[in-house]
């Protein structure tokens, strides 16, 4: 029988509802899966089992009464360390927050709590989220959960280890240059980047710009779905939140569940690295060999990109005008405690003028228009959602592909910066394994404001895959997690060297 922390969170929704399911069980098994294979992958760092034990008795108590019972009621779930936390300790993974203790939830945080769910602890994250390797000077690193002394990526890597490896059943995420879906990827489970402005983020520092984006985390496309419910918001805090006056856009309702949709009736665009990125030899053979094994049961497919010329360009200059907004203050006051992922990119967006500014704008709006082109005749694209496999998380970022030199220390998420530009919907879907033993993701891409479509998509998918040990979702050995010896004995295992 299965132990309650691997019910999916709508199966353990259902039971606890149907008051088969205690949420204080739930929240306890989840804990001793925490205590039994954490130490061997570091994913969720700062816990706060008592406070939860305290809203689990209380959420048995409303069921126990017969209470109408919000969306998320019981559910356990991790939050992203980038995220405020009330008496929580939040660090975004910086020695210069070690010890902040935020005195008030943000808004998503709110939201999920708000929908029943518990927190139970933060989740690793890179140093400030940059970088796609997770680990940083306050809590080292997080190990993948197929193979601790690989990467889990980032920035959201200890959410989706946490939920491969049973933890929790839902987590929250952000993603830049594919935060949400990189992971997910590399652990086996779904991400999603919803279009920008969907779940409400009034913490952006740049308000206007549409490169980093919240959203959920799950095992299973349903559960992602569910939890997306509780994070939607017209919010006037998020000026990408736009609305209309007097009505509500955003509905939760729209996407708790995923409508079916015909894959037969969809024009679907394959591509192993959009033009542009480097994806290893490795992993574009393998893709080939997963999409060749479904693609017949879509109306037509072709092997098509959208034209991302510029995109590289684009990225790296917005990317580092973000991350200057947000942290030049911190590099010149505090030099000693941020790491070198940040000074790298403050240092670039020192040396950009005003001119390449205008350009990585003018790039981006150029492209956005060749997407909505591209859309006319298509309905998804199907990519990989990384374009390597996993590799030591000693290595702090992949310096080569294939023997060949890499542009940046974030060049490798090429396929899905690609994505981020133009604000379209993304989910990573786990599909089997590649040849190294390791989790292959499969990113989903739909048109603008497509997020129902690629969820729905997704799901459809999901299940059409699920019966074929080659397209399956994968799943860590637990076993062998809890035997392992400590991923903090492993050398290199805190800080960035």
């Amino acid at each position: 029988m299965a132990e309650p922390c691997d019910l999916t969170a709508v199966e353990a929704r259902r039971l606890i509802g149907h008051k088969r399911l205690a949420p204080s069980e739930l929240l306890a098994s989840c804990i001793a899966r925490i205590e039994t294979v954490d130490h061997a992958v570091n994913a969720m760092v700062a816990r706060d089992f008592d406070r939860a034990g305290v809203a689990a008795k209380a959420a048995d108590a409303a069921v126990a009464r017969g209470d109408e019972l919000p969306p998320l009621h019981g559910l356990p779930i991790g939050i992203k360390d980038l995220q405020e936390t009330e008496g929580l300790r939040t660090t975004f993974g910086s020695a210069i927050y070690r010890d902040h203790i935020p005195a008030a939830d943000e808004r998503l945080v709110a939201a999920v709590r708000e929908a029943g769910a518990i927190v139970v602890g933060k989740t690793n994250t890179p140093e400030f989220g940059a970088g796609a390797n997770t680990r940083n000077a306050v809590y080292g690193a997080t190990g993948n959960p197929f193979d601790p002394t690989r990467s889990a990526a980032g920035s959201s890597g200890g959410s989706a280890v946490a939920l491969a490896t049973g933890m929790v059943p839902i987590c929250s995420g952000s993603d830049t240059g594919g935060s949400l879906r990189n992971p997910a990827a590399f652990s086996g489970i779904v991400g999603f980047r919803p279009t920008p402005g969907l779940v409400a983020n009034e913490r952006r520092g740049l308000g206007w710009n549409n490169l980093s984006v919240a959203g959920p985390m799950a095992r299973t496309v349903p559960d992602l779905c569910l939890l997306l419910s509780a994070m939607v918001s017209d919010d006037a805090r998020d000026p990408l939140a736009t609305t209309v006056h007097g009505r509500t856009i955003r509905r939760p309702s729209d996407y708790a569940v995923p409508a079916r949709v015909d894959l037969s009736s969809l024009r679907v665009a394959i591509t192993p690295d959009f033009g542009f990125a480097p994806t290893e030899r490795h992993i574009a053979e393998v893709f080939a060999e997963k999409t060749g094994l479904f693609r017949h049961v879509f109306a037509r497919t072709g092997d098509a990109t959208p034209d991302c010329a510029g995109a590289d360009e684009a990225f790296e200059v917005l990317r580092a005008v973000g991350v200057l907004a947000s942290h030049l203050e911190r590099v010149r006051s505090r030099p000693q405690d941020v790491g070198p992922n940040v000074h790298a990119n403050v240092e670039e967006g020192l040396r950009y003028s005003a001119t390449d500014v205008a350009r990585a704008h003018s790039l981006q709006t150029a492209m956005y228009r060749r997407w909505q082109a591209f859309f006319q005749n298509w309905d998804v694209i199907l990519t990989p959602s990384i374009t390597i496999s996993p590799r030591p998380w000693r290595e702090l970022y992949p310096a080569e592909i294939d023997g060949k030199p890499t542009r940046t220390y974030f060049h490798w998420l090429a396929l899905a910066y690609a994505v981020t530009l133009p604000g379209h919907p993304a989910v990573s879907l786990p599909v089997g394994l590649d040849r190294h033993g390791m989790p292959f993701g499969l990113q989903i891409v739909g048109p603008r404001g497509g997020d129902a479509l690629v969820l729905s998509v997704a799901a459809e998918l999901e299940a059409l895959l699920a019966g074929d040990q080659r397209t399956a979702r994968p799943a860590p050995d637990l076993a062998r997690l809890k035997a392992a010896s400590p991923i903090s004995e492993m050398p290199g295992f805190l800080g960035f060297d």
